[in-house]
């Protein structure tokens, strides 16, 4: 074989190695379920009463649908129904009424959220010319910063008991 011959078959081979058909194409061609799709982590098993299932909702959880978060807090010995949002605690509800005893708007995440973008753009103007790589949120919010040891300090100063705190590092 000459040079030029095993330069062509190279070649052709290279371009069929880069094509993307074939056997290397394992999408589904068919509107039906995928069956490598069902991954059932836990055992399936026939409810008690099959009149009382709940109605299937698209997208929905399942019994058998993997949950790593509430599987590992049930492995350390925790409550896996500490996961799912129950209101406001009664233990704090003398806290939240105290908190809220003036009102409480309804948007106030909304409100906030359009505060914070005007405060960021207001700040962060000067903030786009940079020649090193650097945190800019920490410089726009660095104003508003709490120095718990000037708190500390001023708390100490006016009588109030406080704990202590970790040395300060100059």
């Amino acid at each position: 074989m000459t040079l030029s011959r095993i330069a062509i078959v190279v070649a052709v081979l290279a371009v069929a190695g880069c094509s993307n058909q074939g056997l290397r194409d394992l999408r589904s061609t068919g509107a039906g379920p995928d069956e490598f799709l069902i991954l059932p982590s836990k055992p399936l098993q026939p409810p008690s009463n099959f009149s009382e299932l709940p109605e299937p909702t698209p997208g929905g959880a399942n019994l058998t649908d993997p949950q790593p978060k509430a599987d590992a807090i049930a492995a350390l010995g925790g409550r896996p129904s500490a996961l799912v949002d129950q209101g406001v605690p009664s233990s704090d509800a003398v806290l939240v009424s105290y908190a809220s005893r003036n009102g409480v708007p309804e948007n106030i995440r909304e409100t906030t959220s359009a505060e914070d973008e005007q405060f960021r753009k207001r700040r962060g103007r000067l903030t786009s010319i940079q020649l090193f790589r650097t945190d800019r949120y920490n410089q726009v919010y660095r104003p508003q910063r709490l120095d718990s040891f000037a708190a500390e300090r001023r708390a100490r100063q006016s009588g109030i008991p406080t704990p202590t705190n970790p040395p300060e590092f100059q």
